[in-house]
């Protein structure tokens, strides 16, 4: 069974913060994922929320 790693990471600007992860290649999930929030995902075992 493979473990997850959650990374919890403090931002000023949420969609600017959002576009450099999506930059360099994570993904939006849209489930965790709001105006107040985001949950970026690198693999199925490496997510950032901030």
């Amino acid at each position: 069974m493979s473990k997850q790693v959650f990374i919890n990471l403090p931002v000023k600007d949420l969609k600017r913060s959002m576009s450099f992860y999506e930059a360099i290649g994570f993904t939006n999930n849209p489930q965790f994922t709001d105006h107040t929030a985001a949950c970026m995902v690198w693999s199925d075992t490496i997510l950032s929320c901030f």
